[in-house]
C-alpha cells in the first residue's frame, strides 16, 4: 500500500517519541498549470526565436551563433525542461504530519528534509479544488513565487515551503489547525 511506503519514507526522520499523523504525496507526471497559459506561448517564442537566431547566424558565418546557445538552451527548459524537473521533483516527494511539525522530504539529485514546527506556525493558506484536493501554504507567500508555485524548481528561486496537490486537503488543514489549538490550550 502506497501509505506504507510514504510512512517508511518519513520514518528515519522522525524525532524519538514522534509518530505520524499523516502522510501525503503530491501527484506524479507532468501537470498543467493556470500558470501555464502564459508560459506555454512565451517558452514556444522565446525557443522559436532563439533556434532561428542561431540558425542565421551560423548561415552567417563566424562565431556569433555562439552567443545565441544559453538563450536555446534556456528555450528548451521552459518549453521541455521545465515540466520535466517539476514532473521528477513532486515524484521524489513526501509529506508528514506529527503532533510536533510538518516533515517534507523532497529532491532529485539530493534529498532534503524540511521540519516546520507546527506550534510557531503563523500563517496557514488553503487552497481547495471541488474535488478535494488543494494545497496548503506553511507560512507567507514569497514574493518571488508564483500564484500556484509554477518557478519553484528555477535556481535561485526560493519558495513557501507547502503541501501541495494533496487529497483531502481539508482533513490535514483541520489536523494542523487542531494541533496548533491544543497547542495555545496546553501553553
Amino acid at each position: 500500500m502506497i501509505t506504507d511506503n510514504l510512512h517508511t519514507a518519513l520514518q528515519e526522520d522522525l524525532n524519538p517519541g514522534e509518530t505520524l499523523l499523516w502522510t501525503g504525496a503530491p501527484p506524479t507526471g507532468v501537470i498543467f498549470r493556470a500558470s501555464d497559459i502564459f508560459l506555454i506561448p512565451f517558452s514556444l517564442i522565446w525557443c522559436s526565436f532563439a533556434v532561428f537566431w542561431v540558425f542565421m547566424a551560423a548561415r552567417g558565418g563566424g562565431i556569433f551563433a555562439l552567443f545565441g546557445v544559453p538563450f536555446v538552451l534556456v528555450g528548451f527548459m521552459l518549453v521541455f525542461g521545465r515540466f520535466i524537473v517539476d514532473a521528477r521533483q513532486r515524484a521524489n516527494t513526501v509529506y508528514g504530519l506529527t503532533q510536533h511539525r510538518i516533515i517534507i522530504k523532497s529532491g532529485i539529485l539530493s534529498k532534503s528534509v524540511q521540519s516546520i514546527n507546527i506550534k510557531t506556525l503563523s500563517n496557514i493558506e488553503l487552497t481547495e479544488k471541488n474535488d478535494g484536493t488543494g494545497t496548503i501554504l506553511l507560512g507567507p507567500r514569497s514574493p518571488y513565487m508564483m500564484r500556484d508555485n509554477t518557478m519553484s524548481w528555477w535556481p535561485g528561486v526560493k519558495s513557501t515551503p507547502q503541501l501541495e496537490m494533496i487529497s483531502n486537503v481539508r482533513n490535514v488543514y483541520r489536523q494542523i489547525i487542531d494541533i496548533q489549538n491544543k497547542a495555545q490550550q496546553q501553553a
